[in-house]
């Protein structure tokens, strides 16, 4: 496994990191998450996404459990503020008193005294940007957050978080957008951007909830232990399983095939090949998944290998 610094700051993170978004808590029972997790260090992730709405906080309870015996600082944990967790108008969002009290709630449920990256879910409309800075800022200052970030901000949001943090706030390090060879919308604009202010990207998706894994053929059913046969983990899946799309990702398995790695660690090589990119969250329900995926770390691509990449799923 190789490790790369979140932005410009010291913090490295695994390349290949672990997510828990529809699966922990949801679709994976307590041992087999053991089990995963323990896969996860022995090939050196060490870096694992999470979020307080992840199964309404059953996700975090979970991780909590299978942690707590872990060394803290062999581990870099991540988590998120912004999903509603009751049916109280300030049990969400990102004002102060949400971004307070939830972070307090999932520090509790996580077992650990820091977060080492607390992230906006998604920008709120409703509450100030300096407000919202100054709760990260004050978190960071005492102790319980080590680096703050966003996920999916508009560009203009972060430009706007940029200008209020100053000299005066801790500036965000982290940026979390969904991100794969065929969602690239965010390279434009927000990359560069991030780049330049020292932010680093842990994306989401980047095997387009399986599509670029290959396991999906056009014209044939879904495999029956799949995450798209899975009504528990297959929110938004299907926007991905159109034929045109299939078609197009099974013409690469002869690229993979010429650098001897499967089609999922090409697409996450893919990803890997900005150097925006610190890590690549891909999600898992079985030991040999995370090993599979964690693999892509020693996948390297040239030019035309991009290229053909490229214009195989143009």
């Amino acid at each position: 496994m190789n490790y790369r610094r979140l932005g410009d700051a010291g913090m490295k993170l695994s390349e290949i990191g672990l997510g828990g978004w529809l699966t922990f808590g949801n679709a994976v029972e307590i041992e087999a998450c053991r089990a995963i997790f323990d896969k996860a260090f022995e090939v050196g992730i060490n870096f694992f996404d999470n979020a307080n709405g992840y199964a309404a906080g059953k996700c975090e309870e979970m991780w909590g459990h299978v942690l707590k015996d872990r060394p803290r600082d062999s581990y870099v944990l991540a988590t998120k503020v912004f999903a509603p967790m009751g049916p109280d108008v300030n049990q969400r969002g990102l004002s102060r008193k949400a971004i307070m009290e939830q972070c307090h709630a999932s520090l509790r449920r996580l077992q650990s005294d820091h977060i080492d990256l607390y992230q906006c879910h998604r920008h709120d409309p409703d509450t100030p940007m300096e407000e919202t800075v100054r709760a990260f800022d004050d978190l960071i200052r005492q102790g319980k957050v080590i680096y703050w970030g966003f996920s999916e901000w508009p560009v203009e949001k972060v430009e706007e978080a940029l200008r209020v943090c100053g000299d005066r706030y801790y500036k965000p390090k982290g940026s979390q957008p969904r991100y794969s060879a065929i969602n690239r919308q965010w390279e434009k604009e927000l990359f560069p951007l991030c780049h330049q202010a020292g932010i680093g990207q842990v994306v989401f998706s980047p095997l387009a909830q399986g599509a670029l894994t290959g396991k999906y053929k056009p014209g044939e059913p879904v495999p029956e232990d799949s995450r798209a046969a899975d009504a528990r983990q297959n929110k938004f899946i299907g926007k991905f399983l159109t034929e045109e799309i299939l078609a197009k990702v099974q013409k690469l398995r002869p690229i993979a095939d010429e650098l001897s790695c499967t089609i999922a660690q090409l697409a996450l090589a893919w990803c890997l090949r900005r150097p925006e990119v610190t890590s690549c969250i891909t999600g898992a329900s079985r030991p040999q998944q995370v090993e599979d995926n964690a693999k892509a770390s020693d996948v390297k691509l040239n030019e035309e290998t991009v290229r053909r990449i490229d214009e195989t799923l143009a």
